[in-house]
């Protein structure tokens, strides 16, 4: 297996409106970030991921953007951003840059231009179509629902968007515009920038002739991801970049690839096909939702069977042949604590047990600012609150059909984006210490509890489990290369599984109680007589304890290194 930094690394997700405001604006910056650089040395983590900071209206908290050349003032200034990635590189860490190449903001110059007249030259930047016997060009529903397609009354044709209406699908089979693309990645490239998070990168092409897709129930718009996700051209298109553009740099590359199993995922990620490092997956991220994309407000009750099948075959599959990228939280899904832990009696517990999970699985890991100190989901008391598109659209669209308040407003607590989007919480003081003016959106009211402050000056806070895990998995080899399998498939409450290095026969093994309850772990005969060093856990070993049994408390986690 060819050992390389990104496989080594674990990021830092950072989400800059909400991250640190060094000018009491309300909204965090670029200044902000640089402060708390020290910050992120100390927890241990090699590479700073930041979500978008071009120049943006903000209809997507920037993933709509209007210019890729320039930094939104809200930020701070290009300069601004040379010094972080300059004070970034001093310490040793890495800097990685959110980029959207599926769409722009509507207030982008080429689309602009594009809208303005049906021959402009770049008219074909973006995806134009006429109307179908005054309905819309085909049935596809958006990500942020309702359908794809906006009217553009002054050229009387349809602008495709998968997302919202301010963000316009460009158009991949524009040569011109995707050299245009070409031009823009170098440049960021050449200022130093370590790596690209590409953002719905799997949408970038769309079916040829952009089909109706299947509609038996003759709904308006219907899901039509097999329409526009992850298409064979997608592949093309993504090694010509690489040819291109990115093949003389030691960069990182993540591509968000919604849709997709492990073998699908080989195709972007496998180590003879020159496209990507890793990819996102989505299907663990599915499994308390009836469906992706606007199913994802239906709540199902998921199970530890479900969880482990998943991130089991992803383990196993792309072992040797590709790379994984491992999270629990970003900036579009709720609170790991409050979504697969307990956010009530067990939060410090089972924050450190995910966490435990997330860095002891093969592949990169990804932490989201706040996950280290077991931030939570947030309950707002009134829509007025909640600033994210995609909740409000869905606000409104449960509104239309008469879905009971009560019910909306629990799927939206349980799923909004915006649980992940509450400013960070540095301390006890009035705004949890982000801003000294009015935040851009509320604090989560256990702030005062739950803070970075509070948990650095306790030992064994979450933060510094974090540190724990972070240090091991430097000092650990196995816990980067070694191969996973799972134990005890079919337990409904402890995930157990080992990692082993083929070469060295350095060997671990991981426990997690994934719930509350207090089940006993019997090691398996094979390794009972091998000597065992406990690493790390969440709970003060039981010295007592039988050598073939443990007694898990709730929500427990243990590594042992085994020899």
């Amino acid at each position: 297996m060819n050992e390389t930094w990104w496989k080594e690394a674990a990021v830092y997700e950072i989400y800059p409106v909400s991250f640190k405001d060094s000018n009491g604006d309300g909204k965090g910056d670029l200044q902000g970030i640089i402060s708390k650089l020290d910050y992120l040395k100390n927890l241990g983590i090699d590479v700073i991921w930041i979500c978008p900071i071009y120049d943006s209206p903000g209809k997507d908290n920037g993933y709509d953007i209007s210019d890729f050349y320039a930094i939104n003032p809200e930020f701070g200034t290009m300069s601004d951003f040379d010094e972080l990635l300059k004070q970034a590189h001093a310490r040793g860490l890495k800097i990685m840059m959110d980029l959207v190449l599926n769409h722009t903001s509507d207030q982008h110059p080429w689309f602009k231009e594009s809208r303005s007249s049906i021959d402009n030259p770049r008219r074909d930047y973006y995806i134009w179509k006429k109307g179908v016997n005054g309905l819309f060009p085909n049935n596809w529903e958006s990500y942020f629902s309702g359908s794809v397609w906006e009217l553009d009354e002054n050229t009387d044709e349809y602008y495709m968007h998968l997302y919202s209406k301010f963000q316009p699908d460009l158009n991949w089979n524009n040569d011109e515009m995707v050299h245009e693309l070409y031009k823009m990645i170098s440049w960021w490239l050449q200022k130093g920038v370590d790596g690209f998070r590409l953002d719905a990168i799997a949408h970038i092409v769309k079916a040829e002739g952009l089909p109706n897709a299947d509609n038996p129930q003759h709904l308006p718009v219907v899901r039509a991801y097999q329409l526009f996700s992850n298409l064979e051209k997608v592949h093309w298109m993504l090694k010509k970049l690489n040819e291109e553009v990115w093949m003389d740099y030691n960069i990182m590359t993540v591509g968000e690839t919604s849709g997709l199993g492990p073998e699908q995922a080989l195709e972007y990620v496998g180590d003879a096909r020159h496209e990507l490092n890793m990819v996102f997956q989505f299907e663990h991220m599915n499994l308390d939702c009836a469906s992706p994309g606007t199913g994802k407000w239906v709540p199902r009750a998921w199970t530890l069977l479900e969880l482990k099948k998943i991130i089991s075959n992803w383990q196993t599959t792309l072992h040797k042949k590709g790379w994984n990228a491992n999270y629990l939280g970003n900036h579009d899904q709720p609170r790991p604590v409050s979504r697969f832990g307990n956010d009530q009696q067990y939060r410090v517990e089972s924050a450190k047990m995910l966490a435990t999970f997330m860095l002891t699985l093969e592949g990169t890991p990804y932490i989201y600012q706040g996950e280290e100190i077991g931030m939570t989901n947030v309950t707002f008391e009134t829509i007025g609150d909640y600033r994210d598109v995609e909740t409000l659209n869905y606000y409104e669209y449960s509104h239309l059909h008469g879905k009971p308040m009560d019910e909306t407003m629990a799927a939206i607590r349980a799923k909004s984006r915006d649980n992940a989007r509450t400013p960070m919480q540095w301390d006890a003081s009035p705004q949890a210490g982000f801003t000294t003016g009015d935040p851009w959106i509320k604090v989560n009211p256990n702030y005062s509890e739950v803070n970075v402050a509070a948990a650095m000056s306790d030992p064994n806070s979450i933060f510094n489990y974090y540190r724990r895990l972070l240090a091991l998995r430097k000092t650990h080899k196995v816990m980067v290369y070694g191969e996973y399998k799972l134990l005890f498939p079919l337990d409904p409450e402890l995930y157990v599984y080992t990692r082993t290095l083929d070469e060295s026969k350095d060997q671990i093994i991981v426990i997690l109680n994934f719930f509350g309850e207090r089940p006993v772990f019997e090691w398996p005969e094979d390794l009972r007589d091998l000597s065992r060093e406990l690493l790390i856990s969440n709970y003060s070993p039981n010295l007592d304890e039988e050598a073939d049994k443990i007694q898990l408390q709730p929500y427990e986690a243990r590594v042992y290194r085994l020899y």
